[in-house]
């Protein structure tokens, strides 16, 4: 097997982009929606009902809404600091 010669420089024209670090404390953030789903001992239970609906059911459909907001937040975050 015969291995291309590589050039340490990248070709004229190219974009040169810096390594990224996606090593941010923010991201820590992200594991919110994942684990509390899994935590159900936290919200199986019927009270306080809302419009009719157990606390069980009401609280999962905040899931969807709480891993939007959260990822919203992480992205803002670490776009903010991967600009400079």
């Amino acid at each position: 097997m015969t291995q291309v010669p590589r050039s340490q420089d990248p070709p004229s024209g190219a974009l040169v982009h810096p390594p990224r670090s996606d090593h941010a404390r923010w991201n820590w953030l992200l594991l919110l929606p994942i684990v509390l789903p899994l935590l159900t001992f936290i919200y199986n239970r019927e009270t306080p009902k809302l419009l009719g609906f157990p606390f069980f059911f009401w609280f999962q459909l905040l899931f969807p809404l709480l891993a939007a907001a959260v990822t919203a937040v992480v992205f803002v975050r670490t776009r903010a600091r991967n600009r400079t």
